[in-house]
């Protein structure tokens, strides 16, 4: 069942618990002048992620496509969400768009630059470069800076079909899932870089307010503190000693 839930004021978060993977797959949706999209889900959920689209605003009326790198639960369904909204683009760093999007999607994507801000109306986001976190040299995430919520892809991701939301801290839930998938076949899920530190810390750096994960639960809370913590879990699973 894919459910929908708005964790901030006029942002959705729709979501589909798969059980062969044991996670909760999640999209989220801005309604604005020009609504964004972020996450496409996979090719195999379109028509449910489309469908629960369409009971907050006209999916034809999609604006923009946001993602953080190149993965099926990230932006399989892309070119389906483009042919189904004719003035939808994607963006992207020009990374994405070298590596990825300028070969795949059916439309070339808004490319940004790391620290650049776009509105879609009354909302205004920042997008952050995030190479190789999660994971991908294309890898990026978005703010948006009204209602504070982070778009923070595999970060703090939650095993199970969880709540849509908690105020109650998901780093336990974090590490959990870290730990299971170091042991098995997703052995190295997450690279820890040179680079992670200082990319946490700027998204820490943000302070905000909610953090909407791609897998789990949604925080809300002190999202500067979850960013921070993720930083000390991927360092305790990842980091060499």
């Amino acid at each position: 069942m894919t459910t929908i839930t708005e964790i901030a004021a006029d942002v959705f978060r729709i979501s589909t618990f798969v059980p062969e993977a044991g996670i909760q797959f999640n999209q989220f949706l801005v309604r604005d002048e020009e609504p964004l999209l972020y996450h496409t889900g996979m090719q195999s959920i379109f028509p449910a992620v489309h469908e629960a689209v369409g009971k907050v605003i006209d999916p034809a009326s999609l604006r923009w496509i946001g993602f953080s790198h190149f993965e099926p639960d990230e932006c399989g369904s892309l070119n389906r969400w483009l042919e189904a909204a004719p003035a939808a683009a994607a963006v992207s760093s020009h990374v994405g768009a070298m590596v990825f999007l300028g070969d795949y999607a059916e439309r070339p994507p808004r490319i940004l630059e790391d620290g650049e801000t776009f509105a879609t109306g009354a909302r205004r986001f920042h997008f952050c470069a995030t190479p190789h976190l999660p994971h991908g040299w294309d890898a990026a995430m978005l703010f948006e800076e009204t209602e504070r919520v982070l778009f923070c892809s595999d970060l703090l991701h939650q095993l199970g079909d969880v709540e849509a939301a908690t105020g109650n801290s998901v780093t336990e839930r974090f590490r959990e899932t870290l730990i299971t998938y170091q042991q098995g076949p997703m052995s190295g899920y997450m690279p820890w870089t040179p680079d992670t530190g200082t990319h946490l810390a700027r998204l820490a750096a943000l302070s905000p307010r909610v953090c909407a994960t791609m897998h789990g639960s949604a925080y809300e809370g002190d999202g500067a503190q979850a960013m921070t913590e993720v930083g000390e879990v991927m360092r305790e699973v990842y980091a060499p000693v």
